[in-house]
């Protein structure tokens, strides 16, 4: 494995100065995730057929694309993904600044689909409740399943994942840091930032 400052080898997993905290993924354990989550999506719903891939804004939206790659090479046929933006339906946007709107694509129509809703990171249920919001708006989809690459733990609301990367126990002091290629122009990887070690 090679890190940013062009290290490589069995140090290569130590953090860099600008990039602090302990890598618990790599580009390749990320790739392999994918993998797997995308197998378990078509073995549960038998096939791509009726499937809406929707990408949670940002790291989702990149995921929910590889995963649909992944889907159209084992289909054999082309599988689209979306994005679904969550802002306006945050139940904290009286506490703090507004996030800039993100561009929502259904490729689709969902009523009387499987969605599958795909995040980055899952923890308190929030995001994906604002989610289930939103998806309502769009239409009454069939059924909702949600993928995501990595679930801390913590949830405030009732709300489990289908679909998981890596489920990675953390406390509540530490950062879940995940970087993609696509929205970070870095190398892909989780880590953990903060907390006691």
């Amino acid at each position: 494995m090679v890190v940013p400052d062009g290290t490589s080898g069995p140090d290569a997993r130590a953090a860099t100065p600008s990039d602090a905290g302990r890598t618990v993924l790599d580009e390749t354990d990320i790739s392999r995730a994918l993998t797997r989550i995308t197998h378990e999506i078509l073995e549960r719903n038998r096939d791509a057929d009726g499937l809406v891939i929707l990408g949670i804004p940002t790291r989702g939206v990149p995921l929910a694309k590889r995963i649909a790659a992944r889907m159209s090479e084992v289909e054999g046929r082309p599988i689209n993904a979306g994005a679904l933006d969550i802002t306006m339906y945050r139940d904290d946007l009286h506490s703090g600044p507004v996030r800039s709107l993100e561009h929502t694509e259904i490729p689709d129509d969902v009523d009387g689909r499987t969605v599958v809703l795909v995040d980055d990171v899952l923890m308190s249920g929030r995001t994906i409740r604002a989610a289930l919001d939103a998806l309502a708006d769009l239409g009454r989809p069939k059924a909702v399943q949600l993928a995501v690459l990595v679930d801390r733990g913590h949830r405030e609301l009732p709300i489990r994942a289908d679909f998981v990367g890596k489920n990675l126990p953390t406390s509540l002091t530490e950062k879940v840091r995940v970087r993609l290629a696509e929205a970070d122009d870095r190398p892909d990887a989780v880590s953990i930032e903060g907390g006691t070690a």
